[in-house]
């Protein structure tokens, strides 16, 4: 029976476990340590046949436990793996909640049925997650804000937009000479809403899609002539698409030219076109690991991860606290 008597309840202790898979953990450690923890051993490892282990090296019975990885990079199925074999050990050993910070959300282009026979893979990897026993997410800049609506439990979605703002208002480029350019229409939202926190103008990209990793430019909707313009993505995969767009802007008069973008995936030679291209600097975040160097600079998103867990673990305690976990 429930009871108020102090000296009969039971002590319960609030215990939050952060760990890294074997993606990002330079990200993870910058995250710990402004949360002021520490980063906790997860033993990763893969059999002889690619199969990947997992074992938490210390009890997480009643913990709230964290997850951080990015699912990217040359092993990316591998680093999804590693999420739902980690998320799986935890719950099997009594965790009290499982969040998944997923710094970069693999499989996310895969939104949608864009043809006949087409998978949903946003969907699937979403699933997944909920299947393995996370209880809620973390994540930044998924490709299509509808991808939260995949989940059946919380997500808390990030975005990097203000990051990029402060990063540009502190260059005090002129404004009546500034303009952001969404690559296509579909980025046109995040656009304009960087395009207000810079108080200047706004232009769309107007571009079809022939294959895969493939657009052309087909008509600019705003002015860029002689203006500095900000190219705004959520992801820069091979960058050959980019490029090529930033060379079609320069044909049409475009002035120096600035890319941004959360995610820098850089797949194949990216990097080389991107220092080849006429641009002055390409500004990606750390959510994926980035090899700094010529025009390729990162700014951090750990700032923004550390609030929003620490956010999440304070309601899960409140939570707790309302549900009666405090009462025998």
């Amino acid at each position: 029976m429930p009871t108020n008597d102090p000296t009969k309840r039971r002590a319960i202790y609030k215990t939050m476990r952060v760990y890294s898979g074997s993606s990002n953990r330079p990200l993870a450690q910058k995250i710990a340590d402004i949360l002021g923890v520490e980063l906790s051993g997860l033993a990763l490892e893969q059999f002889a046949n690619g199969e990947i282990y997992a074992r938490y090296e210390e009890t997480v019975r009643g913990a709230d436990v964290f997850l951080i990885q990015s699912i990217a990079g040359e092993n990316v199925n591998d680093m999804l793996m590693e999420v739902l074999v980690a998320a799986d050990a935890a719950k099997r050993a009594s965790a009290r909640s499982i969040t998944a910070v997923i710094t970069h959300y693999g499989y996310a282009r895969q939104d949608r049925k864009a043809a006949p026979r087409e998978p949903i893979t946003a969907r699937l990897v979403a699933d997944l997650l909920e299947c393995s026993g996370v209880n809620n997410i973390i994540t930044l800049d998924l490709h299509q804000g509808q991808i939260v609506g995949f989940f059946d439990v919380p997500v808390n979605h990030l975005s990097a937009l203000p990051l990029f703002a402060d990063y540009y208002n502190a260059m005090n480029l002129d404004k009546e000479n500034l303009v952001v350019v969404s690559p296509d229409v579909g980025r046109a939202k995040a656009a304009k809403k960087l395009s207000d926190m810079l108080d200047c103008d706004l232009a769309i990209a107007h571009k079809g899609r022939p294959h895969h990793n493939q657009a052309e430019v087909m008509g600019i909707i705003g002015d860029i002539k002689g203006k500095t313009c900000i190219i705004n993505d959520d992801m820069i995969d091979t960058a050959g698409t980019l490029c090529a767009n930033v060379r079609e802007l320069k044909a049409l008069g475009a002035g120096d030219i600035y890319v941004c973008a959360t995610h820098g995936i850089f797949s194949g030679k990216a990097i080389e076109r991107l220092n080849d291209a006429p641009i002055v600097e390409c500004v990606v975040t750390d959510a994926i690991p980035v090899e700094v160097g010529g025009k390729i600079k990162t700014i951090t998103v750990a700032d923004e991860f550390a609030s929003a867990i620490a956010a999440v673990y304070n309601e899960e305690s409140v939570s707790r606290l309302i549900g009666g976990d405090f009462a025998m």
